[in-house]
């Protein structure tokens, strides 16, 4: 895993791709590379951050020159050996085994019809110094991250945001704010600065020397999901170890995420019968954190299956320095992002990167792919409730809005989920599945936000609208699931696991994000996925030919963080300070009248807010960033 990055007829093009390069360190702390080339007015420089993972020795430097050919490369080919061989049998001599000259030979040799066949997950820019033309591509999910500029002809690309913005001014983007708050994070269509932007997942970009651009998606995943669909039910246990298997080819150590829960739970077992005595990473809170929010006891569970499958488990106790904290993971998320679980990441990669670890394998993913958030069941039960006579349902909500969520010693987790489930019930399918996972309804975000912002708001709605209704499925629950796939899992859950490992010098992959297990998912119609109250049922089916039933049907853990127990502790008077004093506030991009209120109702225990506010503070501090300047952009927190 590694940091790209790369300048195409910009100016000062040499010393611009080495800040971006320099930025970017952190992804890649065994070595750096640049490359140039100029023909005429098409001047081009790439740059390269090494972490070390495949073909250790110096044959796997970036970025790679071979035959008027130049990668520089960020990821991880897991049918690396099956190309090579076809490419061997076809006559090419590979100098080394890297994966990065695997992809390299495939492009010289298939241009991008290689790029389907590429299996594993990538960002890469290619040059070719005969036609002029560099091109850019993406894995076909969204896993890792590629960002660039284009002004006039030129055109600029990195890793990560922050290098952008070390080398260019930029503005905040409000319409990807008012994204950023409805969602808790930022859409893949979308990015927090102006002119900049994601290369989409499944696609490529080619600018010639002519100033040219062309654009090209060669995986879609509605189509696959439509396509699937149509296709018979796999044997899924085989598909998830043979992406398992895959998923451990490296030079280094790989360990896994044991949270105790059944994703990382099976993935932890198949990586043991392939590697014994691999070890595992798994995350425990401050007893008075857990019990304030509830939080089930996944330790229990992680020893369990540790010790069943002789696993190696590291426990680390998260009693974080959240003030500390906030604007280090503000900084190493690069946009908006307020997923606390991004701080778990961290702090598990963290201590794997100080034992040695350089690769870590994820859970990330099954939940999207086979129904196992609880808006998935929740949304399937809306469709039941709507059926209850409208005076019951008012009763109901008349109760249930009159009750706390939290007492002064404890949160109270089942009055969160009614009030939630509250929320959206009664809406229609797509709005209601918006609902059930962003944070505020239309009217409630147009009260916090500065009036003129109400397009915006709008145009967010339409672009949610747009995405869920954009396929051919027939299945509520797979629709659900192809909406999380398309926007859920790279906008956020993929975009912090990237980030928050990287910044730890760690690589993080996601054995169920992968081509064929995607294709396997959406072989499974809704039902398969949730069966009666249970979801993943399908994935719980083929997990319990490696685990025990009181690990595939144990109530469902989570990875995140005790955020009631930080704001009523920890971080109240930061709230505070935000509401009184903040940049956002002062701004007028929020209202600060309605933004005390919130923090009133969450203090007061009548409502949970908490995610609300958690992610208000890492606007605040992101924004107080992007709008300092280019160093205060780009400059690590202390």
């Amino acid at each position: 895993m590694c940091g790209i990055a790369g300048t195409y007829r910009w100016p000062d093009g040499k010393a611009v791709t080495d800040r971006l390069t320099e930025t970017l360190a952190h992804r890649g702390p065994d070595g750096s590379g640049t490359y140039s080339h100029s023909a005429g007015d098409a001047e081009v420089h790439l740059g390269h951050r090494r972490l070390a993972i495949v073909d250790l020795s110096g044959t796997g430097a970036q970025p790679m020159a071979k035959d008027a050919l130049v990668l520089t490369y960020n990821g991880e080919l897991y049918n690396a050996p099956e190309l090579r061989a076809e490419l061997e049998a076809a006559g090419v001599r590979f100098r080394g085994t890297s994966d990065t000259e695997v992809v390299l030979e495939a492009w010289r040799r298939w241009g991008t019809d290689c790029l389907p066949r590429l299996r594993g997950m990538f960002a890469f820019g290619v040059y070719d110094e005969r036609t002029g033309e560099l091109v850019l591509a993406r894995d076909q999910l969204g896993i890792k991250p590629l960002f660039l500029l284009r002004r006039g002809e030129g055109l600029v690309f990195a890793s990560e945001l922050k290098a952008l913005a070390a080398v260019t001014e930029l503005s905040p983007d409000p319409a990807a704010l008012v994204a950023s708050l409805l969602y808790y994070w930022v859409p893949d269509s979308r990015c927090a600065y102006r002119e900049a932007e994601k290369l989409p997942p499944g696609s490529w970009l080619r600018i010639r020397p002519d100033g040219g651009v062309a654009r090209g998606r060669y995986w879609n995943l509605r189509d696959v999901a439509l396509e699937a669909s149509h296709t018979a039910a796999p044997d899924l246990a085989a598909v998830v170890e043979e992406s398992t298997r895959k998923h451990l080819l490296a030079d280094v150590p790989v360990a896994t995420f044991l949270s105790g829960g059944l994703d990382s739970s099976y993935l932890t077992a198949l990586a043991a019968r392939h590697r014994p005595g691999i070890a595992a990473y798994t995350i425990g809170f401050r007893a008075e954190d857990a019990r304030f929010e509830a939080m089930p006891d996944d330790l229990r569970y992680a020893r369990q299956v540790a010790a069943r499958f002789g696993v190696e488990l590291h426990e680390i106790e998260i009693a974080p320095d959240v003030l500390d904290l906030l604007p280090r993971m503000t900084y190493a998320l690069d946009e908006p992002i307020g997923d606390p679980a991004a701080i778990n990441t961290y702090l598990i990669c963290t201590a794997a990167r100080e034992a040695g670890v350089k690769v870590l394998l994820s859970g990330m993913g099954a939940d999207e792919l086979f129904a196992g958030y609880r808006k998935h069941l929740a949304n399937l039960l809306a469709l039941r409730y709507q059926r209850v006579p409208r005076p019951l349902r008012r009763g109901v909500s008349a109760v249930v809005g009159r009750l706390p969520v939290a007492t002064r010693r404890r949160g109270l987790r089942s009055v969160r989920f009614a009030k939630r489930f509250l929320s959206f019930a009664e809406l229609p399918e797509e709005t209601a599945f918006r609902r059930s996972y962003t944070l505020y309804g239309r009217q409630e975000l147009l009260d916090l936000l500065d009036p003129e912002l109400t397009p915006a708001v709008d145009d967010v709605l339409t672009e949610h609208a747009d995405t869920y209704r954009d396929n051919e499925l027939d299945d509520f629950v797979n629709r659900m699931c192809l909406g999380d796939a398309r926007m859920f899992l790279p906008g956020l859950n993929l975009a912090y696991t990237d980030r928050s490992s990287m910044a730890a010098s760690t690589e993080v992959r996601v054995p169920y994000v992968d081509t064929e297990v995607v294709r396997a998912a959406f072989a499974f119609p809704g039902g398969r996925k949730v069966a009666g109250r249970q979801g993943k049922a399908v994935l719980k089916e083929a997990a319990l030919s490696v685990l025990p039933k009181e690990i595939v049907y144990r109530p469902k853990g989570l990875f995140s963080a005790p955020l009631r127990a930080w704001m009523s502790r920890d971080l109240a008077p930061l709230v505070r300070e935000v509401v009184e004093d903040g940049l956002l506030v002062k701004s007028g991009f929020l209202r600060r009248e309605a933004l005390a209120r919130m923090a009133a109702a969450d203090a007061a225990g009548q409502h949970d807010f908490s995610k609300h506010l958690w992610h208000v503070l890492t606007l605040e501090h992101w924004y107080r960033d992007a709008t300092s300047g280019a160093a205060g952009r780009t400059r690590q927190p202390a």
